[in-house]
């Protein structure tokens, strides 16, 4: 069976691999000079900066079956603990995030009001079945206006740079809507689970970890992690397994289904080819994905193009050694109610410390996203000096940076705005008339690199067991 995959991000890339580490016949087509998609590590002047995503969190275990298979586990590197602290700019300045519920009520992240309203979500009740709520909805009935403001906004800053009104809770945060649908308040059911998450451990039999003479898998640490090198040695060892079977600079012009299969028109190197395959994979963003089913499923093709995208702006501010102090915590978020123009900045050289030389400091700040798109087009200059200003006004960083570097995405983050289940859903049920045929990748069931890796892996794992 030959099954073509379309996208050498890091969703095809690891069904490409699975697929041929299987013993299948697949081949990856990718219409860029590279591969790795939005994920990717530059070197340069002493700097080792991030072009899209910066880490994963270290509790997937398919991301560890990965690492493991691509003989990368001892490469995994640990965010340094001076980076567990974390910052939101509300009222004025940075503020510290509470690492628990007695700190949250002796801390100034919210004022008293607000923070007495938190703790009111004990008598919280839940949502009417199958309403789709927006996170805002959902965080105001639970948590109350402010703490939806700052603290809810925040969070989904750092991960989908959206509109707060119009992400769906249920896919943006499906862990909240179980929460509520198994416990009704949020915080009774976070007490809950922590009970039986200890009795589950103290149950458990000693010497649990082998069995019949067999280790167990290693415990994934839960911690904000990357690789040795960064996140391009990810994609550099799934590129050298895959050798000629990934192939750059083909971009797939047309789709077609046939007897048996499918025909794919590719355009290579100013060459015109077809390709037959029984099984098609498209890893593409939703808007390639459009285009290519259009002219075989307009419905289809329609719903696939409802997912809309944030553009971001990725600007890393570096400066000598010496010239600023080294800054605490992993970074800070700005929620959009404090009318900023940056999301937000990773103290990157704080985090993994071996991103920079010589006591270097890396900023990596965050511009545009969905409520602020049009700063993404900004010139680079530009961009690199509103990412200074911000960082002066916002974290008192008055030095003069001696490196810079702007990536922009027009195309940056999927948004799961509310109704985005129900689309997804629509979309493989009509899948459903095309046998072979199989979209995935960050637009539908998970935007982070830990979903891709996972659901890249099952779907792989499903076509090789056909």
């Amino acid at each position: 069976m030959k099954v073509a995959v379309v996208g050498g991000g890091i969703s095809g890339l690891v069904i490409a691999y699975r697929l041929r580490s299987r013993g299948r016949d697949a081949v990856l087509l990718e219409s860029s000079s590279r591969l790795g998609g939005a994920v990717g590590t530059r070197a340069r002047d002493g700097y080792l900066v991030e072009q899209g995503p910066n880490s994963f969190l270290d509790r997937e275990p398919a991301t560890r079956e990965l690492a493991a298979a691509l003989n990368l586990e001892g490469r995994i590197r640990a965010a340094d603990p001076a980076a567990k602290r974390r910052y939101v700019y509300t009222r004025g300045r940075l503020r510290s995030v509470p690492a628990s519920p007695p700190a949250f009520l002796g801390s100034d992240i919210l004022p008293l009001g607000a923070r007495l309203r938190v703790m009111g979500e004990l008598f919280t009740g839940r949502a009417p079945e199958g309403v789709d709520e927006s996170l805002a909805q959902f965080g105001r009935r639970h948590l109350g206006r402010m703490a939806t403001e700052v603290l809810l906004d925040a969070v989904q800053t750092g991960i989908y740079a959206g509109d707060v009104e119009r992400l769906s809770v249920a896919a943006t945060f499906p862990p909240l809507v179980k929460l509520e649908r198994e416990h009704r308040s949020l915080i009774l059911g976070a007490i809950r689970t922590q009970k039986a998450q200890r009795a589950q451990q103290k149950a458990l039999p000693a010497g649990t970890g082998v069995t019949g003479g067999t280790a167990a898998p290693p415990k994934l640490s839960g911690a904000l992690s990357t690789f040795e090198g960064g996140l391009q040695t990810l994609i550099g060892a799934l590129t050298a397994a895959l050798g000629d079977a990934a192939r750059v600079g083909a971009r797939v012009e047309g789709l077609e289904r046939v007897e048996g299969g499918w025909r794919l028109a590719v355009e290579e190197r100013g060459q015109r080819s077809e390709l037959t395959a029984e099984q098609v994979v498209l890893a593409v963003p939703a808007h390639v994905a459009t285009r290519l089913l259009h002219p075989l499923d307009a419905t289809l093709a329609a719903r696939v193009g409802e997912i809309e995208y944030a553009p971001i702006a990725v600007v890393h501010l570096g400066f000598d050694a010496g010239t600023t102090p080294a800054p605490d915590g992993f970074g800070f978020l700005v929620p959009s109610g404090e009318k900023r123009r940056l999301l937000g900045s990773i103290h990157a050289s704080t985090t993994f410390p071996f991103r920079v030389e010589g006591g270097r400091v890396l900023y990596t700040c965050m511009v545009g996203g969905a409520r602020q798109p049009e700063l993404v087009k900004l010139e680079e200059p530009a961009l690199a000096q509103l990412a200074r200003e911000e960082l002066k006004a916002l974290a008192g960083v008055t030095a003069t940076p001696s490196f810079s570097e702007v990536i922009r995405w027009p195309a940056g983050i999927p948004q799961y705005n509310v109704g985005h289940l129900e689309r997804v859903a629509a979309i493989d049920a009509a899948l459903q008339r095309w046998p072979g045929l199989h979209l995935t990748g960050n637009a539908f069931k998970g935007i982070g690199l830990n979903d891709c890796i996972r659901n890249g892996l099952q779907l792989a794992d499903t076509l090789a067991g056909r």
